[in-house]
């Protein structure tokens, strides 16, 4: 298939410095202005998120996405206050000095502006952006892609260090508006708009992609590829297969359950079959 964006480097390779990258998702806990906020100081929304950061660490992970899980239900991008970006600056900040690993940040929902200047502030080194081209109809209603605003915004604070991984056929969402448009071609319109990673998802957190839809979206372009919801150690080594990562959380938590903590021994067991594929 022919080359729709100019040729780059791996953006999986250059922030990971491996082919192939484990990466968990750190929950924060509700911040100020979320619904379920109940008056935890920004030491204690911390200390969980720490937590939960040593444990993917000493499991063996390569690297963490912070994300304000804890907001639900999210706001659209132009509702969400500044102190969501404030608050998750603080803990990126301190995750990053704590444990120096790569980091990533996505904002919810789909606030690519917030996740930009969050990265900038705490030294994370990309942003998750759910919907980056294209429009759909998701949990929070019409959702359009962030990707103009946001690299205009990226090269005004002389960011372009920080990669932007972007899904393609996102989660929680209707895509009845592109309807007309395939996997493949919903796909090339991400690379086209110069994201540095594709991510696939199934239909809701915890839920995986099936491989054809893997596999339609790694045919449709040449960017690494990651699947971002529903890996669990039956499927992982399937998926490392024809993948440069994935984006895991659930199934590394007690029970499997998002809003839990992460489980230390989910974490080593998960490392331990990922292995035969991560060539280590």
């Amino acid at each position: 298939m022919a080359s729709i964006s100019a040729e780059k480097t791996s953006a999986i390779q250059e922030i990971f410095s491996r082919g192939k990258a484990i990466i968990g998702v750190v929950h924060c806990e509700p911040f100020p202005g979320s619904p379920n906020y109940r008056g935890k100081s920004i030491n204690q929304i911390m200390d969980v998120a720490l937590s939960d950061a040593q444990a993917y660490l000493s499991g063996g992970v390569h690297g963490l996405i912070i994300e304000n899980h804890g907001d639900v239900p999210f706001s659209k991008p132009e509702d969400i206050g500044y102190e969501t970006a404030a608050f998750m600056s603080v803990i990126t900040d301190r995750i990053k000095k704590e444990f120096g690993c790569p980091l990533g940040i996505n904002v919810l929902a789909n606030a690519a502006i917030p996740a930009l200047a969050t990265a900038l502030a705490g030294g994370a080194d990309f942003v998750r952006v759910n919907q980056w081209a294209n429009a759909y109809i998701a949990n929070e209603g019409f959702i359009e892609g962030a990707a103009a605003k946001a690299l205009r915004y990226r090269a005004q604070l002389r960011a372009e260090h920080i990669k932007v991984f972007a899904d393609s056929h996102v989660k929680h969402g209707s895509h009845a508006i592109v309807a007309d448009r395939t996997i493949t071609e919903l796909t090339r319109d991400v690379d086209f708009f110069q994201a540095d990673a594709v991510i696939a998802t199934g239909q809701r957190t915890g839920d995986s992609a099936t491989m054809d839809e893997i596999d339609e979206i790694r045919a449709a372009t040449s960017l690494p590829l990651l699947v971002g919801s529903g890996v669990t150690p039956d499927n992982i080594c399937q998926i490392l297969q024809r993948t440069q990562g994935v984006i895991v959380a659930s199934t590394l938590k007690y029970g499997g359950v998002w809003w839990n903590q992460v489980e230390p021994e989910r974490v080593k067991h998960f490392m331990s079959v990922a292995q035969a594929e991560l060539g280590e």
